[in-house]
């Protein structure tokens, strides 16, 4: 039998992606009340990867990604995607998002993603709140699984997560 041990803290993470026109600056300002201060950030990019987001949030969608600190408890990512989900309501118009926000959260092993979306590679985690780890870090980098968003396989978003992870790396360290 396995002792149940103290689960280690883990960085929130989150990807906005946004219509032309959003002053991306006050929904990061308002990210910032639940998940904490901006630790980092990617460059913007357009977010051609997919049509997926095109009839309801229009063309020349842009995204970046953010980190943000404190390292949080991972039981708490259902909150998260719950307080995000109200923010991207917040932000719509005319019952279409303007904004979407993915959060989750950065382990040494993991990037782990918050879905609303049942599916098979996902796991309940409470509240309506499925958990979906998108990269994998083996073999020294991130690695994408069978269902990893193309954006995330990206190397801008590769790029992005290594430095996320070598933070999260430092902080367990100083524990």
């Amino acid at each position: 039998m396995g002792d149940v041990r103290p689960v280690k803290s883990v960085l929130p993470v989150c990807a906005v992606t946004f219509c032309p026109g959003i002053a991306v600056e006050e929904v990061i300002g308002q990210l910032e009340t639940i998940l904490g201060s901006v630790y980092d950030q990617s460059p913007v990019f357009l977010f051609s990867f997919t049509l997926y987001y095109a009839e309801e949030m229009g063309d020349e969608l842009k995204k970046q990604y953010f980190s943000f600190v404190p390292l949080s408890n991972p039981g708490r990512l259902p909150e998260f995607k719950i307080q995000t989900n109200a923010l991207e309501s917040a932000w719509s118009e005319n019952g279409k998002r303007r904004v979407n926000l993915d959060p989750g959260y950065v382990t040494a092993a993991k990037l782990v993603l918050a879905s609303t979306k049942d599916y098979t590679h996902r796991i309940y985690l409470g509240d309506g709140i499925y958990g979906d780890v998108q990269l994998q870090f083996r073999d020294g980098c991130f690695r994408a699984q069978t269902w990893t968003y193309p954006d995330y396989q990206s190397d801008l978003a590769l790029t992005f997560f290594h430095r996320v992870r070598g933070h999260i790396l430092q902080e367990e360290r100083k524990q």
